[in-house]
């Protein structure tokens, strides 16, 4: 993986954990995600025009296809990801969220892809996800009752950022859809399919905005960019490098989680990220 690859998977870390934080905080749901997306949409809109005028990509039945199967794909993501929030702690869910996803990803990219990540490659992609599950905690505490919804839903929204990774990969690459565009049709598709339930909620939505508008901005630009950033690396660099790669987020949650939240075991989650590191400086070099 390359320098300027590995830049963007880091800012890409930062702004993804700072979302996430965000979502935690507000625990929302549809009304949440219908209202970020609206402002997500108009934000990005005169960029994105100009990013179509200029580059002119190809908007083709299999371009469209792919689209609404991304916004589909998405749309599950974000709401099961914030029923896993309202059901279990940020230190449990994003770790073994963001730990199943890299596994999916780089096992699909070898089976569709054809890629071959060299050994040490793989050492790293395995530090990684042992650097996660320390980060989590005690095993044993993943089978407490309490933890058993919260961690299926967090099981849940790995497989669906794994299988996104990979569509998504095919459609800036082979289908040669520019990121910021893809990214402005989820967005935009969000509102679109939530707006019926918008309007049921339309006092939810109200309230909501006057309570959280700081956040509904800062998660209407944030969501996108993380993704925009990770999407211009898989331009360039093998999915199965940049899915493990990304998981560097973890130190930027659990940063936030002990620092904001004042979640206990700093010095695991510590060790727990000095694992990770490590394993993205060998997927650097491997």
């Amino acid at each position: 993986m390359t320098v300027p690859a590995l830049g963007l998977i880091l800012a890409a870390a930062l702004v993804h954990a700072s979302w996430n934080f965000l979502a935690k905080r507000v625990q929302g749901g549809a009304e949440f995600t219908w209202l970020f997306s609206v402002v997500s949409t108009v934000l990005y809109a005169p960029v994105t025009g100009a990013v179509v005028l200029l580059l002119r990509p190809t908007f083709g039945p299999a371009q469209l296809a792919g689209l609404g199967v991304t916004v589909l794909l998405e749309l599950f993501y974000i709401l099961i990801l914030q029923r896993a929030y309202r059901a279990a702690d940020l230190s449990l869910v994003y770790p073994v969220a963001r730990g199943t996803a890299p596994m999916i990803a780089t096992i699909g990219a070898v089976i569709l892809f054809g890629e071959r990540p060299g050994p040490v490659a793989l050492v790293g992609a395995g530090l990684v996800v042992v650097g996660l599950l320390l980060v989590a905690g005690n095993p044993g505490r993943l089978l407490e009752p309490a933890a058993t919804r919260g961690l299926g839903y967090a099981l849940l929204v790995g497989l669906t950022v794994g299988g996104y990774t990979l569509w998504d990969k095919f459609l800036v690459t082979d289908l040669g859809l520019p990121p910021l565009v893809l990214n402005w049709a989820i967005t935009a598709g969000f509102g679109v399919l939530l707006l019926p339930a918008a309007l049921r909620r339309r006092a939810d939505v109200g309230l909501l905005w006057e309570k959280r508008r700081k956040e509904t901005v800062v998660m209407a630009v944030c969501f996108p960019l993380s993704y925009i950033l990770v999407l211009t690396a898989l331009t360039f660099a093998p999915v199965s490098y940049i899915a493990p790669a990304r998981e560097i987020s973890v130190l930027f949650g659990a940063a936030l989680g002990t620092r904001v939240l004042k979640e206990p075991g700093f010095g695991r989650r510590l060790a727990g990220g000095f694992l990770i590191v490590s394993g993205v400086i060998a997927l650097t070099v491997g």
